[in-house]
């Protein structure tokens, strides 16, 4: 649509060289927001996992921690069940300690404005279970995270600043269908954020605590073995 609109505006003008030069770079402009805006379509272009990482940590993530102790590590597993396929998924695989957060953040991205998401797998955990999303991450101290936690049956959403984490919004007693198997997403937007669970609307705030953009990550804590899988990251330009 926007291809046809600028062809028959250039077809319709009759004006000086320099506008139509003027309008030509206007058209190419807008014709390249809608090809990055299609390309960024969480939906259409998840970030999956491929066997040939499988036992690693795949190239372009790294793991994090906020607070003391052994864990995160991060590796590429087999899992026919996972809903992307070829049935690999990235796992948080070790058992930290209570205050310890797990992360692996996605390098190459840069996140202000937009829309997350990602389907988790709770695996394991005495302490905690489950995860989700952290996102406009500045380093392992300071970010927002959003996670579901199956054995409390909350969904809740919080920064993370200068290492210690404060809660913007909680939704308690939540059953789920699959109850260790769910989707968590995230649209913000300036200072809104609002998060969704199994496409559910659950949470909306506002906050300024990171005004600035910042990676895109995954999160769990302490003991919480949980696999993710189809990440999509729609991000608008800024």
């Amino acid at each position: 649509m926007a291809r046809t609109n600028c062809l028959n505006s250039l077809n319709n003008r009759d004006d000086n060289f320099i506008t139509v030069e003027l309008t030509m770079r206007s058209c190419l402009l807008a014709m390249t927001l809608v090809s990055f805006v299609v390309a960024a379509d969480p939906k259409a272009h998840p970030i999956a996992f491929d066997k040939a990482d499988l036992g690693k940590l795949p190239a372009g993530w790294s793991a994090a921690k906020t607070g003391e102790g052994e864990g995160s590590v991060w590796k590429v597993t087999a899992d026919d069940s996972a809903p992307g396929k070829p049935g690999h998924v990235l796992t948080q695989t070790a058992a930290g300690p209570n205050r310890l957060y797990n992360l692996c953040v996605r390098d190459e991205s840069s996140f202000l404005d937009g829309d997350l998401t990602v389907r988790v797998k709770a695996i394991a955990g005495e302490i905690d279970q489950g995860g989700g999303l952290v996102w406009r991450y500045l380093d392992a101290n300071n970010y927002y995270v959003c996670r579901y936690n199956p054995l409390e049956k909350n969904f809740r959403l919080y920064t993370v600043k200068q290492g210690k984490r404060k809660e913007l919004a909680s939704k308690e007693k939540i059953e789920l269908k699959k109850a260790k198997e769910f989707a968590v997403s995230v649209k913000h937007i300036g200072s809104k954020i609002v998060c969704e669970l199994d496409g559910e609307h659950k949470l909306e705030v506002t906050d300024e605590t990171f005004p600035k953009p910042g990676k895109v990550g995954l999160w769990t804590k302490a003991d919480a073995v949980t696999s993710f899988d189809k990440l999509g990251i729609h991000s608008k330009p800024f």
